[in-house]
């Protein structure tokens, strides 16, 4: 899912560029509320981990490959709006150090792979809690049913914007038809992953997920052949419940993944590359900016080994996402923390 330059023309591209920014300015407004002393750091995690699958193509069909996208996963674990930003920081860096995805095609891919699957997937993710039974097992349901539909919402997307500004003269009917019938098999693959991941952390630490606040099902105990609801437990202060070691395993989790399990991922192109190739829309492709990057196509530069040069760009990557979320989301959370320090103190006065 990842356009490249010349893909798409320049004014839809500097549109979608400048859509892209107003969601990303957003984001950043409404990841003040989202982002608290816990989540805050694992908010840098989560986008590291989505760079770390991203490297894992998995097959879906003859010649054919998809990878997670990761807006789904992000925003129910972190909110939406941090969910945008967190896809958006893992772009950024695949686009400047990797040469994946164009820059002048930055815009393009930020609304595709971070806005348009949040929201499609938090909106179906709500929508579905709300019909199912409360408890965990209804947020991993809706988790699979919100990221499966973004995908092909993503694809759908991409269409629409091609419609407006596509370089090739390709009849609409065949790259819509062509795009979303792929993307909807890799939304399958995106599901699982996402069903799984947020099934493990809410296995864990339920109060780090941000689509399952509220939805703890009370203890029962049975009086006198009745259940009946146990008294409520005393809170865990905040502070008491460490992320630490949830951190340093996802951490270890996505470095593993990154370096060592991406050199068996599926080398066959992916959706959009498919299809760009089988209906000739890739014929304008432009060479990317960051060709001669030192890192480009994911392999270090120098380094013969292909396994050793794979892995060591895949855990720079993620060494590099989660340094530049983590500033991100720090940086957020510092203002939220002002925001709150000025209320408190402008209150008073108003009295």
């Amino acid at each position: 899912m990842h356009v490249p330059d010349g893909f798409i023309d320049a004014p839809v591209s500097v549109a979608a560029g400048v859509a892209a920014t107003a969601a990303v300015a957003v984001s950043l407004r409404g990841a003040r509320r989202e982002l608290d002393e816990r989540t805050a750091p694992l908010a840098g995690l989560v986008a590291a981990f989505i760079f770390a699958v991203q490297m894992l193509n998995f097959p879906v069909a003859a010649g054919t490959s998809g990878h997670l996208l990761g807006g789904a996963l992000a925003a129910i674990l972190v909110g939406p709006y941090t969910g945008v930003l967190c896809v958006s920081v893992v772009l950024l860096m695949q686009g400047i150090l990797f040469a994946d995805g164009g820059l002048t095609a930055l815009g393009v891919n930020i609304l595709n792979m971070a806005v348009v699957t949040v929201l499609v997937s938090y909106a179906v993710f709500r929508l579905l809690l709300k019909l199912l039974p409360s408890g965990r097992r209804s947020v991993t349901v809706a988790a699979f049913a919100g990221a499966l539909l973004s995908v092909p919402g993503a694809a759908f997307m991409f269409t629409l914007l091609y419609a407006l500004g596509g370089t090739t003269d390709v009849p609409i009917g065949k790259v819509f038809t062509a795009m979303v019938g792929v993307h909807v098999l890799i939304g399958i693959g995106e599901a699982l992953i996402t069903a799984a991941t947020v099934g493990a952390v809410i296995a864990v630490r339920p109060d780090l997920v941000h689509g399952a606040r509220g939805l703890a099902t009370p203890l029962k105990l049975r009086v006198g052949g009745e259940l009946v609801d146990a008294p409520a437990a005393a809170p865990v202060p905040a502070a008491a419940r460490s992320t630490r070691k949830l951190w340093l395993t996802g951490l270890a989790t996505a470095l593993v993944l990154a370096g060592f399990v991406s050199f068996y991922a599926s080398t066959s192109p992916d959706g959009l590359e498919k299809v760009a190739a089988d209906k000739g829309i890739d014929s304008k492709v432009q060479e990317h900016a960051a060709a001669d990057s030192p890192l480009a196509d994911y392999s270090v530069k120098d380094v013969d080994d292909a396994r050793l040069s794979g892995g060591l760009a895949g855990v720079i990557g993620v060494g590099a996402t989660v340094a530049a979320g983590s500033g991100v989301f720090w940086a957020v959370r510092r203002r939220r923390a002002q925001d709150l320090t000025a209320s408190s103190t402008a209150a008073p006065s108003a009295g």
